[in-house]
């Protein structure tokens, strides 16, 4: 009966962190001012506030150690031959997704351009966020982070022993951070669309993480994705 309360409270506090501290990383972004790098608000806000999440959770992964001593985050290597492959793969897939989303969306006219000036601050410094930035961050969070304290509460997996209560979990919770929350005066914002998409590629995150070994590969992926569509949405909106 322990088991079943402390369980669920666990998931809670682990949901309840992934969701605060991209928050207030926001809040210590906002305490610089950027406009003489950034005068329309592209990168340098969000690579801050990448910057300090990442930080802001690093006294949570030293806490997880204290509590399971033996607890590995995947920090490493890995299997390099299974991750490179993985890379390899998962970029040539979505390479032609994107090939395919973009030409439906040209067609059908549903295509959504950048609001902000493509000149060469913000595409460098845009790109250089979702490069460099992007997926370090959010999976060293996801994945390195939530998907082990998940799964030291819920070690199981399902639908035949091929996803992992872990990571289920961690995507769902990633594509719930995809939200917009604003408190004064409370507001919340998301794209139906946008959060299935993240939901999803949480999922393969989180699949490539539990079979190559190492946090990197899905960092590797995640902004490898990332760079992939905002560059083609870049290109696509200087065209039109």
């Amino acid at each position: 009966m322990r088991r079943f309360i402390i369980q669920p409270l666990g998931v809670l506090l682990i949901a309840f962190l992934l969701l605060w501290i991209p928050i207030v990383a926001g809040q210590i972004a906002n305490l610089f001012s950027l406009q003489n790098i950034d005068r329309e608000g592209v990168f340098a806000w969000i690579s801050i506030h990448h910057i300090a999440q990442a930080i802001l959770f690093i006294p949570f992964f030293y806490l997880l150690k204290f509590i399971k001593k033996d607890v590995r985050f995947s920090l490493g290597l890995g299997n390099v031959r299974k991750g490179f492959k993985y890379v390899i793969i998962f970029t040539g897939i979505f390479i032609v997704y994107t090939g395919i989303g973009f030409t439906y969306a040209i067609l059908t006219d549903t295509f959504v351009s950048y609001d902000f000036r493509l000149n060469s601050t913000n595409v460098i410094g845009y790109l250089s966020f979702q490069l460099f930035l992007s997926g370090p961050s959010e999976e060293l969070i996801f994945r390195a982070f939530a998907m082990t304290a998940v799964g030291l509460l819920y070690p199981k997996r399902i639908i035949k022993d091929k996803l992992s209560v872990s990571n289920l979990i961690a995507a769902v919770v990633f594509g719930l951070a995809h939200m917009v929350i604003v408190f004064s005066p409370f507001r919340l914002t998301y794209s139906h669309i946008q959060v299935i998409y993240a939901f999803v590629l949480g999922l393969i995150y989180g699949d490539c993480y539990e079979k190559t070994g190492s946090v990197l590969y899905p960092m590797m992926i995640h902004s490898i994705s990332n760079v992939i569509a905002v560059a083609s949405t870049m290109i696509v909106t200087a065209w039109f």
